[in-house]
């Protein structure tokens, strides 16, 4: 069961930390460390603005390709 949630995670994940990463330049191991570390000490709030920025980010892909396919003749 554990197994089955650690590979949904790994080949589902969203991105979030590696959109972070590469738009404030920081490394990527750190940014999870401070996701995993604030939702330990802030009681799982960090964990509802990481899914918030997966839905934007998901839904901002969405549309960015929508945009590339109609204007693509």
């Amino acid at each position: 069961m554990l197994q089955q949630f650690l590979t949904f995670f790994e080949k589902r994940s969203f991105g979030v930390c590696a959109y972070l990463g590469e738009r404030f330049n920081i490394s990527i191991s750190k940014i999870r460390l401070f996701f995993i570390y604030s939702s330990f000490l802030a009681v799982g709030f960090p964990l509802i603005v990481y899914v918030f920025a997966a839905i934007v980010l998901d839904v901002r892909h969405y549309i960015k390709r929508i945009r590339d396919t109609v204007w693509d003749f």
